[in-house]
């Protein structure tokens, strides 16, 4: 290994970018640029398999441009674009999968390129790496408007729903999902007694066809979801084990689900001790179950594509009267935190465009005693470093991004590996670099563009990191320990900083040796004392707990709802993971329009003695307990139901 030296990033196999010539980075998405370097190997691609033949994105449009101009503009054959994005005139968002010839095109098809404000990678993981059934042709007309859901609709975007589940079923036994699609194409086969786990695709006779709009996953109707609850019904009594197991859902053989415990406080029946009687207990229900990839892959990578899509097939059920409420209780880390990710952008404009008719809410997060938030002011000729501590056992790969204002144009990073006595050489902005081991395999790479299509002021740099483990002898492992990475502000101008661990621990009840990274400093304190001195504007330590705010949260337009707890210790009234109103921090520099505080509050923590708030588990009538502000958030989406 290279203890003094950056080596230059490939030439991309995918889409054939020079990512090492003069201003080649900058615009771009860096986590692209990193998914290259490394071969895509942080999308399980093993050593020696051919690289996806398709990627999925997500696109944002320039001013005068709109979805069917784009169709226009291209063909199916290297760019499909999925049929429900042609129902919302004047959308400048979409996603869509590409082929190499994209990006060829991107560079020699000005017209193109005109069309094209910014996009961004989505996960490639397997059933986002095939072409689209059916996509947007230049003679594709928007989804006909018949048959459609009117009055007050409640969306869910979530993963592991139990459709069958008491708690979402009418007066007379029958489900009140009307439309429901799973992003998934495989059945894992993940049922107790069957070891090892076979991947096979889904039949559609039982887990639905593909719907047309989509052209991926599959849907079942409410009338299909009814006769097959019907067919599984003994003795009055749905056999919830065999109907799931009949319909491929084989993530709710599990007794806990997010997805499921999020939709009863939504929109459930409450419990026969307290039973509940409002309009969301009788509302017309749309669920898209994420793609397991989503549940499993924390940081979010596919989290851009599925949301987005999942939003466009709730609103293309629903007809132009209808009031749709949407709770989406996922969301990662690290971002620009000021609502120009180009998702939250995208929902802000669905939200106007729907004027009044759509309400999306969403989590504020539970990152506050994380430590993966640090801030901090640079004057002319200084220099932070932040020690950035990557666990051993990790088998999957660690982002920490580092977010600069407009105007910070005389800015290095230099970054020390665990072991090592000096730094790598330092990073200039609009450079990039990877540390690779002897066989030339990347372990790190740090992507600095002057700008990113991940936001739209400002920049952000991107250090990536291998994992540190694997069980595969061959793959390259980054080191663990306490990685120095320093900012220094060589300029005349003062400036600041915001830097972001990305979220990497484990979804509820699964293990994929993810483990968080985090920030260390002497002067923090870890105690979880909320009224000691760490978000102070005189605090000496730049790890900050305000601001570390759930990514997806921070639009214009989207609600944000953070958590309360019913608590009389001196920890006071809100949850402990969760960001608070008014911001403790307000006195402290920031960069312009970040979101730190809760548009909302809801509560998380119900009990004095416990965490978390009661709601449904995967079979009816039983009941767990989950804390975090994906509960608060559809609590308020009940509200906002009731009240339209």
């Amino acid at each position: 290994m290279s203890a003094t030296t950056w080596q230059p990033l490939p030439t991309g196999e995918f889409t054939g970018i020079d990512w090492s010539a003069p201003g080649a980075i900058d615009g771009q998405d860096p986590y692209l640029a990193w998914a290259e370097a490394d071969h895509f190997a942080g999308y399980r691609r093993r050593p020696g398999k051919k690289p996806p033949k398709w990627l999925p994105i997500v696109i944002q449009l320039s001013e005068l441009a709109d979805v069917p101009a784009l169709v226009a503009a291209s063909r199916t054959a290297w760019l499909q674009i999925p049929r429900v994005y042609l129902n919302v005139p004047g959308l400048r968002f979409c996603s869509a999968r590409v082929k190499p010839r994209f990006f060829d095109k991107l560079r020699s098809d000005a017209h193109l390129r005109g069309l094209i404000q910014r996009f961004e990678l989505g996960l490639p993981v397997e059933p986002h790496t095939h072409a689209l059934i059916d996509p947007c042709t230049p003679t594709s007309q928007p989804s006909p408007a018949h048959g459609l859901l009117g009055d007050k609709v409640l969306g869910l975007i979530d993963g592991g729903l139990a459709l069958a589940n008491s708690a979402f079923l009418d007066r007379h036994g029958h489900t009140r999902i009307r439309h429901f699609w799973r992003q998934d194409a495989y059945e894992n086969g993940n049922w107790p007694g069957n070891q090892p786990r076979h991947r096979e695709p889904l039949d559609p006779a039982r887990a639905g066809p593909t719907p047309h709009d989509m052209g991926y996953g599959h849907e079942l109707s409410g009338a299909a979801i009814n006769a097959a609850m019907a067919a599984y019904t003994r003795q009055g009594q749905v056999d919830e084990d065999a109907l799931y197991q009949h319909l491929q859902l084989w993530d709710l053989s599990k007794p806990v689900n997010h997805g499921t415990h999020v939709m009863s406080l939504a929109c459930g029946r409450g419990n026969p001790l307290r039973p509940i009687h409002d309009d969301a207990s009788r509302a017309d229900l749309v669920a898209v179950q994420l793609d397991w990839s989503n549940v499993l892959d924390t940081s979010g990578g596919a989290m851009n594509v599925s949301v987005l899509d999942g939003l466009m097939y709730i609103l293309a059920r629903c007809a132009p009267s209808a009031q749709v409420v949407v709770n989406i209780s996922w969301g990662t880390l690290a971002g620009p935190h000021d609502g120009s990710s180009i998702l939250e952008a995208a929902m802000d404009q669905l939200i106007a465009l729907y004027g009044g008719r759509l309400q999306v809410t969403v989590p504020a997060g539970n990152a506050y005693q994380s430590r993966t938030h640090a801030n901090a002011t640079l004057p002319p000729n200084r220099a932070v470093t932040l020690h950035w501590r990557v666990q051993p056992d990790d088998r999957t790969q660690s982002f920490l991004e580092l977010w600069l204002p407009d105007g910070a144009q005389d800015m290095t990073i230099s970054v020390t590996p665990p072991g090592h006595p000096q730094p790598l050489s330092a990073m200039p902005m609009g450079k990039a670099g990877l540390w690779t081991d002897a066989h030339g395999a990347p372990l790190c790479g740090l992507i600095f563009p002057t700008t990113t299509a991940l936001g739209t002021r400002g920049t952000c740099a991107l250090l990536a990191l291998a994992p540190t483990f694997s069980r595969h002898a061959a793959d390259s492992t980054a080191p663990c320990g306490s990685w120095k990475v320093t900012l220094a502000n060589t300029g005349a101008n003062t400036t600041l900083f915001d830097a972001y661990i990305e979220r990497d621990d484990v979804a509820i009840g699964q293990n994929t040796g993810a483990r968080q990274s985090y920030f260390e400093d002497a002067d923090y304190d870890t105690s979880g004392n909320l009224g000691s001195f760490v978000d102070h504007p005189d605090n000496p330590t730049p790890i900050r707990r305000s601001g570390t705010f759930n990514s997806l949260s921070t639009g214009q337009n989207t609600v944000s709802v953070g958590g309360t707890r019913r608590d009389a210790s001196p920890s006071g009234h809100f949850a402990l993971y969760s960001p608070r109103k008014p911001d403790p921090d307000a006195g402290r520099p920031e960069r312009p329009g970040v979101k730190k505080v809760p548009d909302k509050l809801q509560p998380s923590d119900d009990n004095p003695a416990l965490w978390g708030v009661l709601g449904a588990g995967s079979r009816s009538g039983s009941v767990i307990r989950l804390a975090g502000t994906s509960s608060s958030s559809p609590q308020l989406a009940r509200q906002r139901l009731n009240e339209a």
